[in-house]
Protein backbone atom coordinates (compact mmCIF):
# COMPACT_ATOMS: atom_id res chain seq x y z
CA UNK A 1 0.00 0.00 0.00
CA UNK A 2 1.23 3.23 -0.90
CA UNK A 3 0.88 6.69 1.14
CA UNK A 4 1.65 10.27 0.33
CA UNK A 5 4.59 11.76 1.31
CA UNK A 6 2.30 14.18 3.67
CA UNK A 7 0.55 11.31 5.34
CA UNK A 8 3.72 10.04 6.55
CA UNK A 9 5.47 12.92 7.33
CA UNK A 10 2.49 14.24 9.67
CA UNK A 11 2.23 10.59 11.31
CA UNK A 12 6.21 10.65 12.35
CA UNK A 13 6.07 14.10 14.07
CA UNK A 14 2.75 13.89 16.06
CA UNK A 15 4.33 10.47 17.53
CA UNK A 16 7.62 12.37 17.78
CA UNK A 17 5.97 15.15 19.12
CA UNK A 18 4.46 12.61 22.05
CA UNK A 19 7.18 10.92 23.19
CA UNK A 20 8.82 14.14 23.63
CA UNK A 21 5.82 15.36 25.88
CA UNK A 22 5.12 12.14 27.64
CA UNK A 23 9.05 11.83 28.44
CA UNK A 24 10.86 14.82 28.83
CA UNK A 25 14.37 13.21 29.38
CA UNK A 26 17.14 12.66 26.85
CA UNK A 27 16.60 8.73 26.43
CA UNK A 28 14.84 9.86 22.80
CA UNK A 29 17.13 11.17 20.68
CA UNK A 30 16.40 11.83 17.08
CA UNK A 31 18.81 12.02 13.85
CA UNK A 32 18.27 12.30 10.31
CA UNK A 33 20.68 11.54 7.68
CA UNK A 34 21.52 7.72 8.31
CA UNK A 35 21.43 5.05 6.41
CA UNK A 36 19.78 1.50 7.69
CA UNK A 37 20.51 -2.04 6.06
CA UNK A 38 18.19 -5.28 7.27
CA UNK A 39 20.33 -7.99 8.35
CA UNK A 40 17.44 -10.68 7.64
CA UNK A 41 19.18 -13.88 9.45
CA UNK A 42 22.00 -14.50 12.09
CA UNK A 43 23.64 -15.91 9.02
CA UNK A 44 23.61 -12.49 7.83
CA UNK A 45 24.34 -10.51 10.43
CA UNK A 46 27.38 -12.13 12.03
CA UNK A 47 29.45 -12.16 8.60
CA UNK A 48 28.49 -8.72 8.20
CA UNK A 49 29.49 -8.07 11.60
CA UNK A 50 33.35 -9.60 11.19
CA UNK A 51 33.95 -8.06 8.19
CA UNK A 52 33.09 -4.38 9.88
CA UNK A 53 35.59 -5.31 12.56
CA UNK A 54 38.23 -6.52 10.44
CA UNK A 55 38.12 -3.28 8.71
CA UNK A 56 37.76 -1.09 12.33
CA UNK A 57 40.60 1.32 12.44
CA UNK A 58 40.39 3.41 15.69
CA UNK A 59 37.61 1.64 18.04
CA UNK A 60 35.68 -1.05 18.71
CA UNK A 61 33.18 -1.22 21.60
CA UNK A 62 30.90 -3.96 21.34
CA UNK A 63 28.36 -4.90 24.12
CA UNK A 64 26.11 -7.98 24.72
CA UNK A 65 24.21 -9.54 27.07
CA UNK A 66 25.26 -13.42 25.90
CA UNK A 67 28.68 -14.05 25.21
CA UNK A 68 29.44 -17.80 24.59
CA UNK A 69 32.23 -19.69 24.21
CA UNK A 70 31.44 -22.12 21.23
CA UNK A 71 32.11 -21.59 17.52
CA UNK A 72 30.43 -17.84 16.88
CA UNK A 73 31.75 -17.26 20.24
CA UNK A 74 35.24 -18.03 19.20
CA UNK A 75 35.05 -16.17 16.01
CA UNK A 76 34.07 -13.53 17.17
CA UNK A 77 37.03 -13.33 20.12
CA UNK A 78 39.60 -13.53 17.45
CA UNK A 79 38.15 -11.07 15.71
CA UNK A 80 38.41 -8.28 18.65
CA UNK A 81 41.50 -9.91 19.74
CA UNK A 82 42.93 -9.19 16.15
CA UNK A 83 41.85 -5.85 15.96
CA UNK A 84 43.23 -5.35 19.56
CA UNK A 85 46.62 -6.61 17.71
CA UNK A 86 46.68 -3.77 14.90
CA UNK A 87 46.37 -0.90 17.45
CA UNK A 88 42.67 -0.89 17.58
CA UNK A 89 41.26 0.22 20.79
CA UNK A 90 39.04 -2.64 21.72
CA UNK A 91 36.29 -2.92 24.79
CA UNK A 92 33.78 -4.72 25.49
CA UNK A 93 30.56 -4.91 28.24
CA UNK A 94 29.18 -8.13 29.07
CA UNK A 95 26.34 -9.28 31.44
CA UNK A 96 27.83 -11.34 34.43
CA UNK A 97 24.47 -13.68 34.91
CA UNK A 98 24.13 -13.34 31.43
CA UNK A 99 27.57 -15.32 30.85
CA UNK A 100 27.34 -16.93 34.22
CA UNK A 101 28.58 -20.35 32.52
CA UNK A 102 31.06 -18.56 29.83
CA UNK A 103 34.45 -19.29 31.63
CA UNK A 104 36.19 -16.97 32.79
CA UNK A 105 39.53 -18.00 30.70
CA UNK A 106 37.38 -16.79 27.53
CA UNK A 107 37.48 -13.30 28.92
CA UNK A 108 40.84 -13.79 30.59
CA UNK A 109 42.03 -14.23 27.49
CA UNK A 110 40.44 -11.25 25.68
CA UNK A 111 42.06 -9.41 28.47
CA UNK A 112 45.47 -10.66 27.50
CA UNK A 113 45.37 -10.11 23.76
CA UNK A 114 44.51 -5.90 24.44
CA UNK A 115 40.29 -6.11 24.42
CA UNK A 116 39.07 -4.23 27.77
CA UNK A 117 36.69 -6.23 29.19
CA UNK A 118 33.75 -5.01 31.87
CA UNK A 119 31.18 -7.25 33.68
CA UNK A 120 28.54 -5.43 33.80
CA UNK A 121 26.61 -5.95 37.55
CA UNK A 122 29.00 -8.59 38.53
CA UNK A 123 28.09 -10.82 41.87
CA UNK A 124 29.87 -9.14 44.85
CA UNK A 125 28.85 -9.60 48.37
CA UNK A 126 28.93 -5.71 49.29
CA UNK A 127 26.17 -5.17 46.91
CA UNK A 128 24.15 -8.02 48.21
CA UNK A 129 22.40 -5.18 50.48
CA UNK A 130 20.79 -3.61 47.21
CA UNK A 131 17.27 -3.71 46.57
CA UNK A 132 16.71 -5.04 43.11
CA UNK A 133 20.18 -5.50 42.37
CA UNK A 134 20.13 -9.46 41.06
CA UNK A 135 17.47 -7.90 39.12
CA UNK A 136 18.97 -5.39 36.74
CA UNK A 137 20.88 -6.67 33.46
CA UNK A 138 22.15 -5.08 30.57
CA UNK A 139 19.90 -6.84 27.69
CA UNK A 140 21.72 -4.55 25.06
CA UNK A 141 23.24 -6.35 22.02
CA UNK A 142 25.45 -3.74 19.63
CA UNK A 143 29.08 -3.54 18.64
CA UNK A 144 30.14 0.55 17.15
CA UNK A 145 32.82 0.42 14.64
CA UNK A 146 34.97 3.73 14.75
CA UNK A 147 32.17 5.59 15.97
CA UNK A 148 30.40 5.77 12.19
CA UNK A 149 28.61 2.34 12.19
CA UNK A 150 26.39 0.18 14.35
CA UNK A 151 25.41 -3.55 14.06
CA UNK A 152 22.05 -3.85 16.44
CA UNK A 153 19.72 -6.22 17.09
CA UNK A 154 18.25 -8.94 19.24
CA UNK A 155 21.24 -11.28 18.84
CA UNK A 156 23.83 -12.51 21.54
CA UNK A 157 26.89 -14.05 20.36
CA UNK A 158 26.51 -17.80 19.88
CA UNK A 159 25.65 -20.73 17.43
CA UNK A 160 22.22 -20.64 17.99
CA UNK A 161 22.16 -17.06 16.62
CA UNK A 162 24.01 -17.51 13.75
CA UNK A 163 21.70 -19.31 11.22
CA UNK A 164 19.42 -18.97 8.93
CA UNK A 165 16.57 -20.15 11.64
CA UNK A 166 15.20 -23.29 9.96
CA UNK A 167 15.68 -25.50 13.13
CA UNK A 168 15.84 -25.90 16.68
CA UNK A 169 19.59 -25.33 17.09
CA UNK A 170 19.54 -22.40 14.80
CA UNK A 171 17.19 -19.62 16.33
CA UNK A 172 15.36 -17.06 14.03
CA UNK A 173 16.37 -13.66 14.48
CA UNK A 174 17.22 -10.23 12.86
CA UNK A 175 19.60 -7.41 13.19
CA UNK A 176 20.52 -4.42 11.72
CA UNK A 177 23.70 -2.41 10.71
CA UNK A 178 23.06 1.71 10.60
CA UNK A 179 25.52 3.70 9.21
CA UNK A 180 25.28 7.83 9.97
CA UNK A 181 24.75 10.38 13.06
CA UNK A 182 22.76 8.03 15.57
CA UNK A 183 25.88 6.32 15.98
CA UNK A 184 26.98 8.68 18.00
CA UNK A 185 24.92 9.02 20.38
CA UNK A 186 25.15 4.71 20.85
CA UNK A 187 28.87 5.51 20.86
CA UNK A 188 27.58 8.05 24.10
CA UNK A 189 25.13 5.57 25.93
CA UNK A 190 28.17 2.60 25.55
CA UNK A 191 30.66 5.54 27.37
CA UNK A 192 27.67 5.96 30.17
CA UNK A 193 27.74 2.60 31.02
CA UNK A 194 31.44 2.01 31.11
CA UNK A 195 31.73 4.45 33.16
CA UNK A 196 28.65 3.68 35.18
CA UNK A 197 30.36 0.22 36.14
CA UNK A 198 33.35 1.76 36.86
CA UNK A 199 35.37 1.00 33.68
CA UNK A 200 38.94 2.78 33.02
CA UNK A 201 39.55 5.89 30.98
CA UNK A 202 36.85 6.54 28.14
CA UNK A 203 36.88 3.55 25.34
CA UNK A 204 35.66 4.80 21.95
CA UNK A 205 38.55 7.33 21.38
CA UNK A 206 36.36 9.46 21.98
CA UNK A 207 38.80 12.46 21.45
CA UNK A 208 40.02 10.94 18.03
CA UNK A 209 36.43 10.31 16.18
CA UNK A 210 34.78 12.42 14.01
CA UNK A 211 31.25 13.35 13.93
CA UNK A 212 29.29 10.96 11.60
CA UNK A 213 28.45 13.14 8.50
CA UNK A 214 25.28 12.31 6.45
CA UNK A 215 24.59 8.53 5.29
CA UNK A 216 21.30 8.34 3.93
CA UNK A 217 17.67 9.53 3.88
CA UNK A 218 16.10 7.39 6.95
CA UNK A 219 15.12 9.10 10.25
CA UNK A 220 16.02 7.00 13.47
CA UNK A 221 15.44 7.71 17.05
CA UNK A 222 17.43 6.02 19.88
CA UNK A 223 15.50 4.52 22.32
CA UNK A 224 17.42 3.92 25.76
CA UNK A 225 15.71 1.71 28.28
CA UNK A 226 16.77 1.66 31.55
CA UNK A 227 15.30 -0.26 34.76
CA UNK A 228 12.52 0.33 37.60
CA UNK A 229 11.51 3.63 35.95
CA UNK A 230 7.55 3.36 36.87
CA UNK A 231 7.25 4.69 33.24
CA UNK A 232 8.96 3.23 31.22
CA UNK A 233 10.04 4.86 28.00
CA UNK A 234 10.46 1.52 26.31
CA UNK A 235 6.91 0.64 27.14
CA UNK A 236 5.92 4.42 25.88
CA UNK A 237 7.82 3.79 22.19
CA UNK A 238 5.58 0.60 21.09
CA UNK A 239 2.34 2.11 22.33
CA UNK A 240 2.78 5.49 21.25
CA UNK A 241 4.05 3.72 17.67
CA UNK A 242 0.70 1.40 18.08
CA UNK A 243 -1.21 5.13 18.73
CA UNK A 244 0.26 6.74 15.68
CA UNK A 245 -0.74 3.22 13.13
CA UNK A 246 -3.31 4.54 10.07
CA UNK A 247 -3.14 1.11 8.22
CA UNK A 248 -1.67 -1.47 9.55
CA UNK A 249 0.85 -3.25 12.78
CA UNK A 250 2.86 -5.90 12.62
CA UNK A 251 4.63 -7.80 15.03
CA UNK A 252 7.41 -10.38 15.69
CA UNK A 253 8.25 -11.17 19.20
CA UNK A 254 9.55 -13.95 21.15
CA UNK A 255 7.80 -13.17 24.59
CA UNK A 256 4.90 -11.60 24.89
CA UNK A 257 3.85 -10.69 28.62
CA UNK A 258 3.68 -6.54 27.80
CA UNK A 259 0.72 -6.11 30.55
CA UNK A 260 -2.52 -4.28 30.24
CA UNK A 261 -1.84 -1.16 28.04
CA UNK A 262 -0.57 -2.45 25.44
CA UNK A 263 -2.80 -4.90 25.43
CA UNK A 264 -5.43 -1.86 25.17
CA UNK A 265 -3.33 0.27 22.80
CA UNK A 266 -3.87 -2.87 20.67
CA UNK A 267 -7.33 -3.29 21.31
CA UNK A 268 -8.24 0.43 19.89
CA UNK A 269 -6.05 0.31 17.16
CA UNK A 270 -8.12 -2.58 15.99
CA UNK A 271 -11.05 -0.45 16.80
CA UNK A 272 -10.19 2.28 14.35
CA UNK A 273 -10.00 -0.21 11.68
CA UNK A 274 -6.15 -0.80 11.64
CA UNK A 275 -5.24 -4.57 10.91
CA UNK A 276 -3.06 -6.03 13.44
CA UNK A 277 -0.88 -9.62 13.17
CA UNK A 278 1.60 -10.47 15.14
CA UNK A 279 3.90 -13.54 15.15
CA UNK A 280 4.62 -15.50 18.22
CA UNK A 281 6.25 -19.18 18.28
CA UNK A 282 5.03 -22.26 18.38
CA UNK A 283 8.20 -23.87 21.26
CA UNK A 284 9.68 -21.16 23.66
CA UNK A 285 13.03 -21.33 25.30
CA UNK A 286 11.23 -20.02 28.12
CA UNK A 287 8.39 -22.24 28.49
CA UNK A 288 6.73 -20.65 31.00
CA UNK A 289 6.97 -17.32 29.68
CA UNK A 290 4.39 -18.31 27.10
CA UNK A 291 2.45 -20.00 29.23
CA UNK A 292 1.81 -16.45 30.81
CA UNK A 293 1.65 -14.67 27.22
CA UNK A 294 -2.04 -16.65 26.69
CA UNK A 295 -3.62 -14.68 28.96
CA UNK A 296 -2.85 -11.43 26.89
CA UNK A 297 -3.86 -13.53 23.41
CA UNK A 298 -7.46 -14.15 24.54
CA UNK A 299 -8.70 -10.74 24.50
CA UNK A 300 -6.59 -10.17 21.00
CA UNK A 301 -8.18 -13.32 19.67
CA UNK A 302 -11.53 -11.76 20.04
CA UNK A 303 -11.26 -8.22 18.57
CA UNK A 304 -10.24 -9.90 15.42
CA UNK A 305 -6.13 -9.38 15.83
CA UNK A 306 -4.26 -12.18 13.54
CA UNK A 307 -1.98 -14.35 15.56
CA UNK A 308 0.56 -17.01 14.15
CA UNK A 309 2.82 -19.10 15.45
CA UNK A 310 6.43 -19.62 14.25
CA UNK A 311 6.95 -22.87 13.09
CA UNK A 312 10.22 -24.88 12.86
CA UNK A 313 12.23 -22.88 14.65
CA UNK A 314 12.74 -20.67 17.76
CA UNK A 315 11.59 -17.36 17.60
CA UNK A 316 13.76 -14.45 18.86
CA UNK A 317 13.50 -11.95 16.70
CA UNK A 318 11.87 -8.26 18.37
CA UNK A 319 10.36 -6.31 15.58
CA UNK A 320 7.55 -3.65 14.76
CA UNK A 321 6.48 -2.38 11.54
CA UNK A 322 3.93 0.20 11.48
CA UNK A 323 2.42 1.10 8.08
CA UNK A 324 4.74 -0.64 6.06
CA UNK A 325 7.36 2.55 6.79
CA UNK A 326 7.88 2.62 10.80
CA UNK A 327 9.98 0.13 12.42
CA UNK A 328 11.21 -0.12 16.01
CA UNK A 329 13.53 -2.89 16.15
CA UNK A 330 16.02 -3.94 18.82
CA UNK A 331 16.70 -5.46 22.28
CA UNK A 332 13.80 -4.66 23.65
CA UNK A 333 10.98 -7.82 24.24
CA UNK A 334 7.52 -6.84 25.05
CA UNK A 335 7.49 -7.97 28.52
CA UNK A 336 7.79 -6.16 32.34
CA UNK A 337 11.44 -7.47 32.10
CA UNK A 338 12.51 -4.85 28.96
CA UNK A 339 10.27 -2.28 30.64
CA UNK A 340 11.17 -1.96 33.91
CA UNK A 341 14.31 -4.58 34.62
CA UNK A 342 16.67 -4.43 32.07
CA UNK A 343 19.62 -1.77 30.35
CA UNK A 344 18.04 -1.96 26.47
CA UNK A 345 18.35 -0.05 23.21
CA UNK A 346 16.03 -0.06 20.74
CA UNK A 347 16.18 1.81 17.30
CA UNK A 348 13.20 3.58 15.52
CA UNK A 349 13.52 3.65 11.63
CA UNK A 350 11.14 6.46 9.54
CA UNK A 351 11.99 5.04 6.06
CA UNK A 352 9.80 3.18 3.27
CA UNK A 353 12.58 1.89 1.24
CA UNK A 354 13.56 -0.10 4.68
CA UNK A 355 9.85 -0.74 5.78
CA UNK A 356 9.21 -2.27 2.76
CA UNK A 357 11.81 -4.67 3.49
CA UNK A 358 10.96 -5.70 6.56
CA UNK A 359 7.12 -6.24 5.65
CA UNK A 360 8.90 -8.74 2.62
CA UNK A 361 10.71 -10.26 5.48
CA UNK A 362 6.75 -10.28 7.82
CA UNK A 363 5.47 -11.98 4.30
CA UNK A 364 7.99 -14.81 4.41
CA UNK A 365 7.72 -15.45 8.68
CA UNK A 366 3.92 -15.75 7.69
CA UNK A 367 4.60 -18.58 5.21
CA UNK A 368 6.48 -20.09 7.85
CA UNK A 369 3.97 -19.60 10.64
CA UNK A 370 0.43 -21.36 11.94
CA UNK A 371 -2.75 -18.97 12.68
CA UNK A 372 -4.05 -19.74 16.15
CA UNK A 373 -7.47 -19.97 15.36
CA UNK A 374 -9.90 -18.18 18.27
CA UNK A 375 -12.05 -21.90 18.32
CA UNK A 376 -8.83 -23.95 19.10
CA UNK A 377 -7.87 -21.66 21.25
CA UNK A 378 -11.40 -21.71 23.32
CA UNK A 379 -11.45 -24.96 23.24
CA UNK A 380 -7.59 -25.69 25.67
CA UNK A 381 -8.18 -27.77 27.89
CA UNK A 382 -9.07 -27.30 32.18
CA UNK A 383 -5.31 -28.40 32.98
CA UNK A 384 -3.64 -26.03 30.60
CA UNK A 385 -6.12 -23.22 31.65
CA UNK A 386 -5.34 -23.98 35.21
CA UNK A 387 -1.59 -23.37 34.67
CA UNK A 388 -2.54 -20.34 32.98
CA UNK A 389 -4.26 -19.02 36.01
CA UNK A 390 -1.30 -20.27 38.49
CA UNK A 391 1.27 -18.51 36.46
CA UNK A 392 -0.33 -15.42 35.50
CA UNK A 393 0.16 -13.12 38.81
CA UNK A 394 4.30 -14.17 37.98
CA UNK A 395 4.44 -12.23 34.47
CA UNK A 396 6.21 -9.35 36.37
CA UNK A 397 9.38 -10.89 37.28
CA UNK A 398 9.86 -12.21 34.05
Amino acid sequence: MKFSRRDRRKGLFSTLRLLSRSQRTPEVVHFQGNRVSLLVHGGDFFPALFQAINSATTAICAEFYIVKPDATGDAFALALMDAAARGVEVSLIYDALGCYDTPAAYFQRLAANGVQCLPFNKPAFSQLHKRHWLDVRDHRKMVLIDGATAFLGGLNVGDEYAGFGESFQRWRDVGIRLDGPAVGELLRLFLVTWTQEGGAGAPGRLDRQEAPVYAGDADVMIVNGTPHHSRSVIRSSFRLAMVGAVHSIRIITPYFVPGPRVVLSLLRAVARGVKVQMIVPSISDVPLVQLMSRAYLAPLLKAGVEIFERQETILHSKVMLIDDFWVTLGSANLDYRSFHRNYEINIIIDSFEFGSQVRSMFDDELKLSRRVALSEYEQRNRFVRFLEWLVGPLSRFF
